[in-house]
């Protein structure tokens, strides 16, 4: 544990535009040097996703954010979140910085330890925010931690993370793009009808309203590889969206060795982010409207 003052970590200017700058540390929660305002961000923020989501967030999500009592007041506590989720699934949340090194921030997973950046935005940020803070990823992320079974697919990730940096760079982004469709802005299909999942998505009043209701993105059944090779967006709201059937299938798509599919993989052209296939599942094929041609990553 580091001694030093917690420290937002700030953007540089780099030849590729603003790039955070990394930390690896892990900080103690400044919990008491929070201001009122910084608490009045959290109130507002959770106030309004929570009358949002009912009805778009699956029934896991909303029961997790029931179970730990984050809308009791201003910040939680990282302390007594620990002690529902240490007893539920074995995780446990560590305060951080900022973003990580990717082999720091698999180690974590892997040892079903959760970073969450201990600052918060400012009131006019409470729309867009570049870097994800303290509200996308507690309040995005950690209800679904009291899943065991997207507890286990998060700790699975963590460790075929590991591996995927050790075989190399292409490996990595297969992997990075298996995150960003599922665990950030992942959509699954119910009973009652299609719900969010994805921390990105509930986080976000606007994604949370337009991944669901808008016309313009496709809606594609989840395929392992398929969504391994598909380029996404980091400037826009999705242009696709995978759907799973279930946490079960979502876990069950790691068990795999995944090196082989990476072999695969490098042989091919990745998919740009808007493009939908004769061989996909289409819920729904987007109309496009609004969507730029460039900037997949």
């Amino acid at each position: 544990m580091e001694n030093d003052t917690p420290r937002r970590v700030e953007h540089q200017q780099t030849d590729r535009g603003y790039v955070p700058v990394y930390a690896t540390g892990v900080v103690e929660q400044p919990w008491a040097d929070y201001s009122r305002t910084d608490h009045e961000v959290w109130d507002t923020l959770y106030k309004r996703q929570r009358e949002l989501l009912p009805g778009r967030a699956c029934r896991e999500f909303m029961e997790g954010v029931e179970r730990f009592g984050l809308g009791d007041g201003g910040i939680p506590k990282f302390a007594d979140l620990n002690k529902v989720l240490g007893k539920t699934t074995g995780w446990e949340l560590v305060a951080v910085e900022g973003l990580l090194p990717d082999e720091v921030f698999f180690d974590h997973l892997a040892n079903r330890r959760f970073p969450v950046s201990w600052w918060i935005r400012k009131p006019e940020q409470l729309d867009y925010l570049s870097e994800p803070d303290l509200f996308h990823d507690l309040f995005g992320h950690v209800p679904l931690l009291l899943n065991p079974i997207f507890a286990d697919y998060m700790q699975a990730y963590g460790r075929g993370g590991m591996k995927a940096f050790g075989i190399g760079p292409e490996a990595l982004m297969n992997l990075t793009r298996l995150y960003w469709y599922t665990v950030e802005f992942g959509l699954i299909n119910t009973d009652e009808g299609m719900r969010i999942y994805g921390a990105g998505i509930v986080s976000s009043k606007g994604e949370s309203i337009y991944c669901l209701d808008s016309p313009a993105p496709n809606r594609i059944g989840f395929g392992l590889e398929r969504v391994m090779n598909t380029r996404y967006r980091i400037d826009t709201y999705q242009q696709t969206y995978f759907v799973i059937d279930s946490f079960k299938q979502l876990f069950d798509a790691t068990r795999p060795d995944f090196t082989p599919i990476y072999a695969g993989l490098k042989q091919l052209s990745a998919h740009a982010a808007a493009d939908v296939l004769d061989s996909d599942r289409v819920f729904n094929r987007g109309t496009r409207e609004g969507f730029a041609s460039n900037a997949d990553t």
